[in-house]
């Protein structure tokens, strides 16, 4: 198996379920804010953002935390830039594209820490994994009952694996 090809589906897994659960918002929703005072999807969607482009901008040549990043003011709630996150998933997806097998074992820089590129990848891999799960789960609870499924529905496991197995 390939492993950057790997990476790429996984990341991909990844951008399609937040663009999905976002698909069913408005944009006044992207700004819904939970019961515990959480980020919100607007937020998340900025920092994601900010991080990506940080991250994958030079991805071999220069840290991952540039100069030019503010951190800080991708948690201030004042926007939520749809294409900016799709900007950053793009410039992720052909920093992928751009590495062959060997560039796994060099090392790079995050906030001047030692990392090969495959830690840097895990790194963010569980990053984004983390981030698109709580857009997910804020998109639900703004959605409440008409929330549309992005796997298998409560209460459908038993039709699902019979359409998965033919029974």
């Amino acid at each position: 198996m390939n492993l950057l090809a790997n990476y790429r589906k996984q990341f991909a897994f990844y951008r399609s379920l937040g663009e999905r659960a976002m698909e069913q918002l408005g944009e006044e929703e992207l700004f819904f804010d939970d019961a515990a005072g959480s980020n919100s999807i607007a937020v998340i969607v900025k920092h994601l953002a900010g991080n990506m482009h940080s991250r994958w901008t030079d991805l071999l040549t220069s840290d991952g935390e540039k100069p030019w990043r503010d951190r800080d003011q991708e948690f201030v709630d004042d926007f939520a830039d749809r294409a900016a996150l799709e900007n950053a998933w793009n410039l992720l997806e052909a920093a992928l594209l751009s590495l062959n097998e060997t560039d796994l074992d060099r090392t790079v820089y995050i906030r001047a820490e030692a990392h090969t590129v495959y830690e840097a990848i895990n790194r963010q891999l569980a990053h984004y994994a983390y981030h698109v799960g709580q857009i997910v789960l804020l998109a639900k609870q703004c959605k409440g009952e008409n929330w549309v499924s992005l796997s298998i529905a409560k209460g459908q496991s038993e039709a699902f694996n019979a359409s998965k197995f033919g029974r």
